[in-house]
């Protein structure tokens, strides 16, 4: 389906926007395992460890199997709610500078297309299926 290509296509590029917007807000300060390290050694593996995240996303929700493309863009769908929840639940920490409507409006974007997707997909899930079209013309 065109419609759940684009949104998913679209959910990557705020993602991805989003990430370079948190490097910006020194996001790292934020994450578990991150935080408690320097700024320099924060920074430097924030950036290390999104090389991987972002190749295993790109590959994974373009895989050229259908049920791996299916669950991964389910999963992307289902991170980008969850994510937007997060940054919702860390908005009052004093480490986190994401006040802007650019940031919000990624991360919030993201979120509603992850709605949506996640809509169409049991949309699809639950249709019943179309009649096939014989293969043979009709006499």
């Amino acid at each position: 389906m065109v419609a759940s290509k684009v949104l998913n296509q679209l959910m990557l590029a705020l993602l991805f926007t989003h990430e370079l917007d948190a490097m910006t807000h020194s996001e790292w300060r934020l994450l578990y395992v991150l935080r408690s390290l320097d700024d320099a050694q924060g920074r430097w593996w924030f950036v290390a460890l999104h090389l991987p995240m972002f190749w295993a996303l790109i590959a994974l929700t373009h895989h050229a199997h259908a049920r791996v493309q299916g669950a991964s863009r389910v999963g992307l769908a289902v991170f980008c709610i969850v994510h937007a929840l997060l940054h919702w639940r860390l908005a009052s920490d004093p480490l986190s500078s994401f006040q802007s409507t650019l940031s919000w409006s990624l991360i919030s974007g993201a979120c509603a297309l992850g709605v949506l997707y996640l809509g169409l997909a049991f949309r699809a899930a639950t249709l019943p299926a179309s009649p096939t079209t014989p293969t043979q013309p009709m006499v």
